[in-house]
């Protein structure tokens, strides 16, 4: 028996489409990646602006439009600069994503978010799990990942700072889960 993969994945009641269970193994990471990005989005759901703002706690100043910012950063990263060779500029101007600019709101954070998901998405689609980047700048520059390195590390930053997320939405506006 084969399973059509180009059906849409089975969803969450919450809209989350549910990670594969069986398959192969891009599938399967693919998948999960998918379900933590839908996760955060969901974390960002129907707040605004000065909501997405609210700090952690003391001194924390870590925010949900941080969090947006910064995994742009990092998907940027990761699959553009690392994976798929290119010299492209921090997308927010802070190579963390983390710095917060007055005229920037959430909806267009999570826009230019899902245009760099798109972005490495499509420089990605034709490459093997065994793919070689090689990590230009940072504390192990020139250090060489697979792609499958790759999609296992955003998994794990993703699972990460969506436990950032679930504080924060509790903290803003009590909302919890998921």
């Amino acid at each position: 028996m084969t399973t059509d993969t180009s059906a849409d994945p089975p969803a969450l009641p919450d809209g989350r489409p549910v990670p594969r269970l069986t398959g192969d193994e891009r599938a399967m990471l693919e998948s999960w990646l998918d379900f933590h990005r839908a996760t955060l989005e969901l974390k960002c759901a129907g707040l605004d602006d000065a909501q997405a703002r609210i700090a952690a706690a003391e001194p924390s100043p870590l925010t949900l439009l941080g969090l947006v910012q910064h995994l742009a950063e990092v998907e940027r990263n990761w699959f553009q600069r690392v994976a798929g060779g290119l010299t492209v500029p921090p997308v927010f101007g802070d190579a963390t994503g983390y710095a917060l600019d007055p005229a920037r709101g959430l909806d267009e954070a999570l826009g230019i978010w899902r245009r760099e998901i798109a972005r490495g998405r499509e420089l990605c689609a034709g490459l093997p799990l065994d793919h070689i980047g090689r990590v230009a700048e940072g504390p192990v520059p020139g250090m060489e990942v697979s792609l499958r390195w790759v999609l296992i590390h955003m998994i794990e930053e993703y699972a990460r700072h969506n436990g950032h997320a679930d504080l924060l939405r509790e903290r803003i506006d009590g909302v919890t889960g998921a």
